[in-house]
């Protein structure tokens, strides 16, 4: 069996003292009354108000089943960058891509590398695997039995496709790996989540079936999480894959178009890559990057995703090499993106906003989505290679990322 717990429901919070609960009301307090009694209960608490927490657009009851205890909205600067042209499977043609950030420059270098790539000729893009994985321990007496455990898996494929496929109208299970450890084997469970991230229906489903091979008889028992699967963590599982989807951009800069734009040559382009591939060795860092997290937490926060993923998508490899011919190939390889189109905050006040604007909400929006956000990415990185080649990074951040007046410019 497994070793989940029953959480019982908070209790009341105290008639007095300094220490109560934040008031929770009948049904867990998401009509508008009950959100802003909680509010208003806050503020006469800490002797604060929330004038604008109060005054966000979506309506507290399409909270539920996001956020508990709510009490409004949170709010950030919102810009666009672009124009991006897409040369993708299934993003094809120009887009503003929405980004929220309080970092100032980043949208702006975000633009330059987009602005660049489409007079390019456009950023090429192609998924090559899209699979969530849930990644479960089963527990034996001894190594032969897990040996035993692991050779018969594949003949209860079947049946586990099926269990897990109870549970779930959009989740399919598509294949299942087994990994020993000493007298454990841990067990991926693939699956396609359609346009959904999907983790917290997989993980209902991969209970089912793991549940299965405990009544069968096939294992002992189950913990339905092992870590392996790097949920919202970086690690070296990563690279291979099967965490989101794997997205390859790639484009061809010629040397004139990468001089107007970035003031650089490509053999400086590859050799600002070079050295700091070394810096990356002696960080013993996963992948190599400039900036992806910067690109993916904006998009992620504009677009209503689940904001975490960014620790584990934030896994990949930029390449850049010079042709034969002179000009500058340039490509990501994001191997564990995480994004959604439906379910989760994608419907919520202005994340649908933003994906509309993308052309990518609702259902079959995510492989446009996530095509979108790799060639913003191959952006990014291209302009932040070139500020730094350049010389250019910290007067950029001086001039577009100080929070000072602007009757008093630079300094």
């Amino acid at each position: 069996m497994s070793d989940r717990r029953a959480i019982p429901d908070a209790p009341p919070p105290a008639a007095t003292g300094g220490n109560e609960l934040v008031p929770r009301f009948t049904g867990q307090g998401y009509d508008t009354e009950q959100v802003q009694q909680r509010r208003e209960w806050l503020e006469r608490k800490l002797g604060v108000s929330f004038p604008l927490i109060a005054a966000g657009a979506i309506p507290t009851e399409q909270m539920r089943g996001n956020i508990e205890n709510p009490i409004g909205t949170a709010q950030m600067p919102l810009g666009v960058a672009g124009p991006l042209l897409v040369n993708g499977s299934h993003a094809r043609g120009s887009f503003y891509v929405p980004m929220a950030t309080t970092e100032g420059a980043l949208v702006r270098s975000y633009e330059r590398g987009m602005a660049m790539l489409t007079r390019a000729g456009g950023v090429t893009t192609r998924i090559f695997l899209d699979e969530n994985v849930v990644c479960p321990t089963f527990f034996f007496e001894s190594v032969d039995e897990a040996e035993r455990f692991v050779a018969a898996l594949p003949d209860h494929f079947e049946t586990l496709r099926a269990e897990a496929g109870s549970t779930t109208t959009h989740g399919r299970l598509t294949r299942v790996d087994a990994r020993p450890s000493g007298r454990s084997v841990i067990v991926s469970f693939h699956y396609h989540t359609a346009d959904a991230q999907g983790m917290n229906m997989i993980v209902k489903a991969t209970e089912r079936a793991a549940q299965w091979l405990v009544n069968s008889g096939a294992a002992p028992r189950f913990r339905i999480f092992s870590g392996m699967s790097s949920e919202k963590r970086a690690s070296g599982f990563l690279l291979a894959g099967g965490k989101g989807k794997t997205v390859v951009a790639g484009a061809r800069v010629p040397a004139g178009v990468l001089a107007s734009y970035m003031r650089m040559t490509p053999a400086q382009v590859a050799s600002v890559w070079h050295d700091t591939i070394l810096g990356h060795l002696h960080a013993n860092a996963i992948g190599f990057n400039a900036h992806y997290a910067n690109g993916l937490a904006a998009i992620f926060i504009a677009c209503g995703q689940d904001v975490a993923n960014v620790a584990n998508a934030a896994v990949g490899i930029t390449d850049y090499e010079v042709t034969d011919d002179g000009d500058l190939y340039a490509s990501v390889t994001l191997p564990s993106l995480t994004v959604a189109t439906v379910g989760g905050g994608t419907a919520l006040g202005t994340s649908a906003e933003c994906l509309r604007m993308l052309g990518c909400a609702g259902a079959g929006g995510a492989p446009k989505f996530a095509e979108i956000i790799a060639a913003s990415l191959l952006a990014g990185e291209l302009s932040m290679a070139a500020a730094i080649g350049s010389g250019e990074f910290v007067a950029a951040h001086e001039a577009y990322g100080r929070n000072r007046p602007a009757s008093e410019g630079p300094r």
